[in-house]
């Protein structure tokens, strides 16, 4: 195991996997090389939150091999805090991505039974829940295993028992469980938490389909003080303690819009953190997520706080 601990700051975890993805348009079938590196929604929120400079801490399981390797070593190279339990039994999990044309990518995962799905209640002792100032969970690690979904409950039971706040993403993963399972679980844990990130349509899925404003306000009636509905280029809008905003959604040219929903999430969390008001997180999340969709990958583009000055710069190049 390699252990930290960020006291004070964001606690996240989940499964990270290895990414390999193709580097041009088309089939995978005729594709010679592939670029490996990593991908996971929760380890990419933590990168978010430590580039805009608030202390993050990841916990996962990773395989005893090369990728699990990998992993560790690229969260630690972003200055994340990490608790890593090495599981000598399965391996680190596989994420493909395919750009099969322009705008159309297909992921495939291969995580059965891998480390990651192996996450239990002992890998996120109770002191550290305590420590933190937020506990970020997503839907796709509440799906992953029942011991995943065991860790995700015993989470939030310490973390409120603790006073300390709860952020949920939806995050849903169709490969993971079919959409009646999926509201279910969606129900049962947006009750519990104190904050609610959801794509319209993950939205629908527990609360069923309704204009965006209405979504907010359903998701918020079943208990979280603060639900935000992501719009991708239609922005966002959010209801906190009862008071609705409305955020558009910055303009750019998108390269890649993988990975944006993750930093508009660390944007909106390094505001919670800063204590500032609604219409400044959702301004940062807008602008931390339109930054990601600049460049390629899951991470990478995830801007610091000095890049998200300069969006909208009408220079750009830096001398």
């Amino acid at each position: 195991m390699t252990a930290g601990s960020a006291s004070g700051g964001v606690l996240t975890f989940g499964e990270t996997m290895a990414l390999f993805r193709g580097e041009g348009a088309g089939a995978l079938t005729h594709e010679r090389s592939l670029r490996l590196g990593i991908g996971g929604a929760e380890s990419n929120v933590a990168i978010g939150l430590r580039r805009l400079g608030v202390p993050a801490h990841w916990i996962g399981r990773v395989g005893h091999d090369s990728l699990g390797a990998l992993v560790t070593r690229e969260l630690r190279a972003e200055d994340v805090d990490l608790t890593v339990i090495t599981d000598d039994g399965a391996p680190t999990g596989i994420m493909v991505k395919e750009n099969r044309a322009a705008g159309i990518t297909n992921v495939m995962y291969y995580r059965k039974g891998s480390a990651g799905s192996r996450l239990s209640p002992a890998d996120v002792p109770a002191a550290v829940i305590r420590a933190a100032a937020l506990v970020h969970v997503t839907g796709i690690t509440a799906m992953l295993s029942e011991s995943a979904l065991d860790t995700v409950r015993h989470v939030i039971a310490v973390a409120r028992e603790a006073g300390v706040p709860v952020s949920f993403d939806l995050n849903y993963r169709r490969a993971l469980c079919g959409p009646e399972r999926a509201g279910e679980l969606y129900r049962e844990l947006i009750a519990c938490s104190d904050i609610v990130f959801a794509g319209a349509d993950e939205a629908a899925l527990a609360v069923d389909a309704a204009p965006p404003a209405s979504l907010a306000k359903r998701l918020a009636a079943l208990g979280p003080a603060q639900a935000v509905v992501k719009l991708g280029a239609h922005g966002a809008v959010a209801l906190v303690d009862d008071v609705a905003y409305q955020q558009d959604a910055i303009h750019i040219t998108p390269v890649d819009t993988v990975g944006a929903g993750d930093a508009f999430v660390a944007g909106y969390l390094s505001e919670v953190i800063a204590g500032h008001e609604p219409d400044d997180r959702l301004l940062t999340a807008a602008r931390a997520g339109a930054f990601a969709c600049l460049s390629r990958g899951d991470w990478e583009g995830l801007p610091t706080t000095e890049e998200l000055r300069k969006l909208g710069d009408s220079e750009d190049v830096t001398r």
